[in-house]
């Protein structure tokens, strides 16, 4: 098993990785404070792996509300349906959400509990591989509005995050592989080295062989954990954890979030990147290709889809919460490891990109 502890002054906690740690609950029940729990899953991942996280919870107040799987589902509805929940439990401020299932789950049940007497704890149970390398860690929570994607939310970080690797038997190819997208993302950003590693071992990891996945997983973790000690509400650095996002975002909002998943709209997303920092004279092709080729060998899309207007993506682009002043502010980058944030970048740019 891998430890990764995020150190945030006074709110510290740990993100344990590795196999049957649902079942162990002697390491993670001590993170809960209080006698009344909420367990938010979806139709999906209860059947599976609920009883399992049940047998910890034996001797406190606890009941579940599922809502139905994918990203369309990630909805203020469902945010006032968790609440509902949680006052018929009865749940009081050291109260507990467990959030068990993927980004979906684990964003609005966060969100929930931030918004529960403005707010309560919350323990991450990530139960897809994007979840347990991305958004279990760092405390953002939110939902999907028309407009785009997660342009409601806060930041509330997890008691603790359990990433049991078992869970990963029975992830689909596809959601395996979207994962992975987020694994090459930290490396590209800040990684040279992770990089090449990756590189070397995108065979094994395609074929899902347990350490080197846990290692993936740990060193990405690792590698987050560090930017949101350091900047936790995204005023500098974390920022960078971006890179491809803008344009991702745009692509998933564009197909009603049900075309492609959000880890396919980051692979895309950071090859457009590339590609525009190469057009701003910003990077080697060289660098670009070696992205697009690691991404290809882990079986992910590298190009978007040509029903969805340059314009069209644009508009939905300039929502993008790291804009100011009603001007595109991307990240970008100078080569493999080094992304940076550019503002000002101009429309004609990034329509030469995406047409």
């Amino acid at each position: 098993m891998e430890t990764v502890d995020v150190a945030l002054a006074g709110r510290e906690y740990s993100v344990w990785i590795g196999p049957g740690l649902i079942a162990d609950s002697a390491r993670w029940r001590a993170s809960i404070r209080g006698r009344h729990v909420l367990v938010v899953s979806n139709t999906t991942v209860a059947p599976l792996y609920l009883a399992a996280l049940a047998k910890g919870l034996e001797g406190l107040t606890w009941s579940s509300y599922l809502i139905d799987d994918g990203e369309t589902h990630k909805t203020f509805a469902n945010v006032g349906h968790v609440l509902e929940a949680l006052g018929k439990l009865g749940a009081t401020r050291d109260a507990c959400v467990i959030a068990l299932g993927g980004g979906v789950v684990g964003d609005l049940a966060g969100f929930a509990a931030a918004c529960w007497m403005r707010g309560i704890d919350f323990i991450q149970v990530p139960t897809t591989l994007l979840a347990m390398v991305d958004s279990s860690v760092g405390g953002k929570t939110g939902v999907n509005l028309p407009a785009g994607k997660n342009l409601a939310g806060a930041f509330h970080q997890p008691r603790a995050v359990v990433a049991d690797v078992d869970v990963l038997a029975t992830l689909p190819q596809r959601e395996y592989r979207a994962g992975l997208a987020e694994i090459v993302k930290g490396a590209a950003i800040g990684d040279a080295d992770f990089f090449e590693w990756l590189e070397a071992h995108a065979d094994a990891l395609a074929k899902r062989e347990p350490a080197i996945l846990i290692e993936a997983i740990a060193r990405k973790c690792r590698y987050k954990a560090g930017v949101v000690a350091r900047d936790e509400t995204e005023q500098g650095e974390r920022a960078l954890l971006n890179l491809g996002h803008t344009f991702g975002h745009a692509l998933e909002t564009a197909g009603n979030y049900s075309e492609i998943l959000h880890g396919e709209g980051v692979a895309i997303g950071m090859v457009l990147a590339a590609r525009l920092s190469e057009k701003l004279g910003m990077a080697a092709a060289v660098d670009t290709q070696r992205l697009k080729e690691l991404l290809e060998r882990l079986g992910l899309p590298t190009t978007p889809s040509r029903e969805h207007a340059a314009s069209r993506l644009l508009d939905l682009m300039r929502l993008d919460k790291k804009n100011t002043a009603g001007t595109l502010r991307l990240i970008l980058w100078r080569g493999i490891g080094r992304a940076e944030i550019v503002p000002g970048v101009s429309d004609a740019d990034v329509l030469a990109v995406l047409d």
